[in-house]
């Protein structure tokens, strides 16, 4: 019944009516749990896009781990129709996340905008994403729009918050908006403001059709989906156009605009945001950033994006060695629906054939490990997680080491390694005063050192930290929350490497080491870490009919070691009575079995217990 009104409306109104002048391609961006989601709800009910009857609950977070989670992971755009002052407008929205794993989404979604919504809770007040997410548009040139949201709250200080604003961003609050999205107070005045403040989007309808294409999907039925934002001309079904990144041409067999689900329009113009769907079938084609022109058509390239830099990097195997062609189709398919993920394929003796991926945070790796369990059916083992590494040797080259298996062993340190870098980040944490002395602490603990300090207000303190990423990518987030009672907000961005004492330490099960157990780490962490590796692992290893060693080592030496003892047949069950020799004898003969055995027997870590290992390792994070 949904669609069947959207079409009756659609067969109404047509794309040909709307020139650039009465088009607003705007996005909401705000800190996690701000309410970006329930205003972008609100928004649709308004315009009639969607059923207003009180149960659209995140229209726009569509996948399954958003829903399960809660938070938003992919950037979502929908066409919505206004009318205001007796004149029909096209607004393009495009809903963000608010975590800064998926701070990538938020770039990209503001390079097909020419304004944004920066939404902040009346009752938290600004925290460390709003600050980044700020900068990231004020970096585009984007025109900014404050609002306050949850203004019906209990603990809701409006204009506190909009001392905050101001002192922080220089941002004009004498006309802010105060609204309640879950209520919908003043929602009704959102959409003019936006009409009245964001310039419509640049483009010339007389000049040759070009686009950029800014978000692509799989859908089994035909194939790749392709975001467009419309920069100059005109696409209509049935055009031969050519992609400028891969040089292939495609016949554009669909195009539309999303209202909130696809709506076939067969038109675009330039300053329109729509989808094509062009028999693109391998998810390799679909380039993020790229150009799309007519055939035989000269034009300008745009710009497009700069690449993700993956801060994190971790191992994906299947379960099932059977499965790895089936996973490899469905990783392609589902980094085609997230760009920011790196993809190198790799071996591991232990776990056989995978993949070593990067990602942009840890959340952001769950996040993909539970879509790919969602979306696929995928059974699979992810190993811990690890940062890029730099060495840079005596002759003057350096590479970067994304595995700890790529690490310089002791003999190659010596003669050959000039030093070892790490990647830093600078971290801003926004959070209330009375913590300052836990955070500070728990900063210093991570080996981090302080860059500044300042008040926000007259309770709240942004701190800015300079920290090792290995240190962040652990159990740091959960740390914070409860060290500050949930309070404190958190951020980071890129700052280069440091040197740094790096050292390898391995898991050696009777001697022998398991390649998928390497970590790398820094030298004060090694016995902490090497000893409580060992004791989870005796957890997960299952006993053998000999002696199990279990000890973690830097190179030849030993930290840590635990013992798994051999499972044993009473061998003297038999003896009633009779001389103590006789007992020594039999135990004597079932010891030196042992000793052979040990010599021929080889400890296997089965996946099962890796399994277990890792999940227990998530687990106490």
């Amino acid at each position: 019944m949904h669609k069947t009104v959207q079409f009756k409306e659609y067969n109404r109104i047509h794309l040909t009516e709307f020139p650039a002048e009465y088009i607003r391609n705007f996005s909401i961006v705000a800190h996690i749990d701000h309410g970006k989601s329930t205003l972008a709800d609100r928004l649709l009910e308004l315009t009639k896009t969607i059923s207003n009857t009180g149960s659209n609950k995140q229209v726009l977070d569509k996948l399954k781990v958003e829903r399960e989670r809660g938070i938003t992971v992919k950037a979502q755009s929908v066409s919505m129709f206004y009318n205001y002052k007796g004149q029909q407008y096209l607004l393009n929205l495009i809903d963000t996340p608010g975590h800064v794993d998926f701070s990538y989404e938020v770039s990209r979604s503001l390079a097909a905008c020419q304004g944004t919504l920066l939404l902040v809770d009346a009752a938290q007040g600004i925290q460390a994403q709003t600050v980044a997410n700020f900068y990231l548009a004020y970096g585009q040139g984007l025109e900014i729009i404050p609002v306050l949201n949850k203004i019906d709250l209990p603990g809701a200080d409006p204009e506190r918050v909009c001392q905050q604003i101001e002192s922080t961003f220089e941002l004009d609050t004498s006309t802010i908006l105060q609204i309640s999205a879950k209520s919908g107070i003043n929602i009704d005045k959102v959409l003019p403001s936006v009409i009245e403040r964001i310039p419509p989007p640049v483009g010339d309808i007389d000049k040759p059709f070009r686009a950029l294409l800014f978000d692509s999907w799989y859908d089994k039925y035909v194939g790749v989906v392709c975001m467009l934002g419309m920069k100059d001309g005109i696409l209509r079904k049935g055009d031969k156009v050519l992609s400028a990144h891969s040089g292939i041409k495609y016949e554009v067999s669909e195009v539309g605009i999303m209202h909130p689900e696809q709506v076939p329009t067969g038109y675009l113009h330039a300053g329109q945001v729509g989808y094509i769907v062009c028999g693109m079938k391998s998810a390799s084609e679909a380039h993020i950033g790229d150009t799309f022109h007519h055939l035989n058509q000269k034009v300008e390239i745009l710009p497009g994006f700069q690449p993700a830099q993956s801060m994190v990097f971790a191992g994906i195997f299947p379960v099932d060695t059977n499965d790895f062609r089936k996973l490899d189709d469905n990783i392609q398919k589902l980094t085609l629906n997230d760009a920011s993920v790196s993809v190198h394929k790799e071996t591991s003796h232990a776990l056989g054939q995978g993949w070593r991926l990067g990602f942009l945070g840890t959340l952001h790796m769950d996040v993909f490990r539970q879509r790919l369990e969602n979306e696929y059916d995928a059974n699979i083992i992810v190993t811990q997680p690890t940062v890029p590494y730099k060495v840079i040797y005596k002759n003057g080259s350096s590479k970067l080491v994304r595995n700890p298996a790529d690490f310089p062993d002791m003999e190659e340190r010596t003669f050959k390694v000039s030093k070892l870098q790490e990647p830093m980040v600078l971290a801003t944490l926004i959070f209330p005063d009375e913590y300052m002395g836990k955070l500070i602490e728990l900063c210093g603990s991570r080996r981090g050192e302080q860059v500044e300090y300042f008040y926000v207000d007259d309770t709240r303190v942004l701190m800015k930290y300079r920290l090792p990423l290995a240190e962040v990518v652990t159990d740091f987030y959960d740390e914070l929350k409860s060290r500050s009672s949930g309070y404190a907000s958190f951020d980071y961005e890129e700052a280069g490497y440091d040197d740094s004492d790096l050292v390898k330490m391995s898991v050696l099960l009777n001697s022998k080491p398991v390649d998928a157990l390497s970590i790398i780490l820094h030298r004060s962490q090694t016995e902490m870490v090497g000893r409580d590796w060992v004791k989870r692992l005796k957890g997960v290893i299952q006993r053998q009919l000999f002696d199990v060693s279990i000890q973690t080592a830097l190179g030849g030496k030993i930290i840590a070691r635990e013992t798994i003892p051999a499972m044993r047949k009473n061998v003297t069950a038999k003896c009633y009575g009779g001389d103590v020799s006789r007992k020594m004898k039999l135990l004597q003969k079932q010891k030196e079995g042992k000793k052979r055995m040990k010599m021929i027997g080889n400890v296997e870590l089965p996946q099962k217990a890796f399994y277990d290992f890792m999940d227990k390792s998530n687990n106490q994070k």
